[in-house]
């Protein structure tokens, strides 16, 4: 074998992987030692995508867009795997239970309203100034917003499969932009709101890594010596996305076996939707584990929450910077109004939204829970604890807590998302009739939370 630089396929990897590596660590000492980006509280790896786009645009570095494509799909998958596989804490579980469906039915309900604005947006610039407009390409604004750029990656080259020129660089656009209103307008809205007196931004003068503190950290040290636990880790979330890679295989050959017409809608989602497969995968496997350990099969828990979390963040940070580098300019030139008037619009829609169910949902933790929600609602878990910590620096409140917890419910609860981002594309119609269906969703969520709250305070 020719291990020398001539083997482009040996080393290929490497010098990917080493573009990503070095961008991160560029970004990492700008938020260090540059007070405006660190004042920004622009996450990393959001900078690092930045920079490496900007160096792929200038033709500084060659960048295998294949490649970074792929690790998008798929660090989504083994980050939302590396989550689920964490033992949840023992204490207040019911309450959290409780509080998590009311959080995912938040998310889920401000993912509806983004997807009737997108949509709303979309249909209305085809109906006027721009009747070559992709009409469902109002749902990317969820999907980008709410979801991040794992999602707005699969379903926006979806799209673009189905005739939506520039559709996959659309998505990771708005998925991008999103990262920017998380992180700047979310940082506005705190000064905002400290100038009204409303709430105060505090100096986190504890550990520097508060949020080892914040996830349960699991039982380590029943893990055996002979091998690093971090490997077992690993090789837990490898193991369960291989099986999520023979379930959803298994699936759709199923689906395709029974009806073709049916597999050319379902399939596609299926596999851009495999993260949802594999969490669920991933909480049964936790599942069986503790009640073979609860019955004395097995005397370990294997699982540490600390060490998965690092792995979902890793996983989940390695996505963030491969998807904004993904992102091709060129093909959403013709695509500047759109998505100017969907980042506006889904930047207000986001806010007012939140501002209303969130009063119902933490009455208790209002500010914190209202931040905490918008810096995910428009970028990601990180970007909304970031901001939190701005108000909550010891993380004292559950805001930051119910963005994990709910994203779990949320997984459930936005199962419907599937159909309607497939069912948009089907034809002129069939949009119109996805956006009332969205519509009526969005409702039905809004009266759950606002009863469900009334419930718990009358309790």
């Amino acid at each position: 074998m020719d291990y020398s630089a001539a083997n482009s396929a040996l080393w290929n990897v490497i010098i990917q992987f080493g573009y990503i590596a070095a961008v991160v660590l560029v970004a990492y000492a700008l938020r260090q030692y540059v007070k405006p980006i660190r004042k920004s509280m622009m996450p990393v790896a959001v900078l690092g995508g930045f920079i490496l786009l900007i160096l792929k645009q200038c033709g500084v570095v060659a960048l295998d867009e294949n490649m970074l494509e792929a690790l998008t799909y798929h660090g989504i998958a083994l980050g939302f795997i590396a989550m689920s596989l964490r033992t949840p804490a023992q204490r207040e579980e019911s309450s959290e239970s409780k509080v998590g469906f009311r959080s995912g039915a938040v998310i889920v309900s401000t993912y509806m309203i983004q997807g009737v604005t997108g949509l709303i947006i979309t249909i209305g610039l085809a109906l006027t100034v721009k009747p070559d407009m992709f009409r469902a390409a109002g749902l990317l604004l969820p999907m980008g917003f709410g979801q991040g750029p794992g999602q707005a990656n699969n379903v926006g080259a979806s799209y673009q499969s189905l005739g939506f020129a520039g559709g996959h660089s659309f998505g990771l656009a708005i998925a991008a932009a999103g990262y920017v209103v998380a992180c700047l307008v979310g940082v506005i809205i705190l000064n905002v709101l400290r100038r009204q007196g409303k709430i105060s931004i505090r100096e986190n003068s504890g550990s520097e890594r508060p949020d080892a503190d914040y996830f349960h950290a699991g039982e380590g040290e029943d893990v055996s010596e002979s091998i690093d636990k971090l490997s077992v880790q690993l090789a837990m979330v490898v193991i369960v996305y291989l099986v999520t890679f023979a379930a959803t295989a298994w699936l759709t050959s199923g689906i395709a076996a029974i009806s073709e017409g049916l597999a050319g809608t379902v399939n596609t989602l299926l596999w851009g939707f495999n993260f949802i497969i594999g969490s669920a995968l991933a909480i049964l496997l936790r599942v069986i584990l503790e009640k073979l350990r609860k019955k004395g099969a097995i005397k370990r828990r294997y699982q540490d929450n600390y060490l998965l979390n690092r792995l979902s963040g890793a996983f989940f940070d390695i996505m963030i910077v491969a998807g904004i580098a993904c992102i091709n300019i060129e093909d959403i030139r013709g695509l500047v109004l759109p998505f100017v008037l969907l980042v506006a619009a889904g930047t207000v829609v986001t806010w007012l939204h939140l501002r209303w169910v969130c009063k119902a949902v933490y009455s208790d933790y209002y500010y914190e829970g209202l931040i905490s929600m918008y810096g995910m609602l428009t970028g990601t878990i990180s970007s909304g604890v970031l901001l939190v910590r701005e108000i909550d620096p010891q993380l004292e409140t559950p805001a930051a807590n119910n963005l994990v917890v709910g994203s779990s419910f949320g997984i459930l609860l936005g199962a419907p998302v599937l159909i309607l981002v497939g069912l948009a594309t089907k034809s002129n119609m069939m949009c119109f009739v996805t956006l009332a269906l969205a519509f009526v969703y969005l409702l039905i969520l809004d009266v759950l939370i606002f009863r469900v709250g009334r419930h718990s305070k009358a309790k």
